[in-house]
């Protein structure tokens, strides 16, 4: 009887989880908790900085990351699907920061920095800029 119990708990707490999470899918749940959510990067996109370049988006991605190790930032999650990098500030400062890019013409990228923070976002976007347009 006490198995029976301890399963039924168990199921419940689950249960309770997955409720927990609302609309977000499992995934987007477990990173919330693990403290490596996109969303709420995706969500400061309406605020984002952005600038178009002269690269195709591959070369724009790749032009991106190098431009991150050189500022130290930390890149904590990458999704080609979504064209995004997610970093933090710097391995100190934890405060996330997304790298979104659009494609708005042949061999042309658009790139968004986004953060709910002003200070990241403008403090990574002048940095990340000006590398890629070669004026550093």
């Amino acid at each position: 009887m006490k198995a029976y119990r301890r399963k039924e708990v168990i199921f419940l707490s689950g249960v309770f989880i997955m409720t927990l999470t609302g609309c977000s899918t499992v995934k987007e749940g477990m990173r919330g908790v693990a403290g490596i959510s996109t969303r709420s990067l995706e969500e400061a996109r309406k605020d984002a900085i952005t600038k178009s370049f002269d690269y195709d988006y591959l070369t724009a991605y790749n032009k991106v990351l190098e431009a991150l190790k050189e500022i130290q930032a930390y890149v904590y999650a990458k999704d080609t699907g979504k064209r995004m990098i997610a970093i933090y500030v710097s391995e100190q400062d934890t405060t996330p920061v997304g790298i979104f890019f659009k494609e708005t013409d042949t061999g042309k990228t658009q790139i968004e920095v986004s953060s709910a923070s002003t200070y990241a976002r403008e403090l990574i976007s002048s940095k990340l800029f000006p590398i890629l347009t070669g004026t550093k």
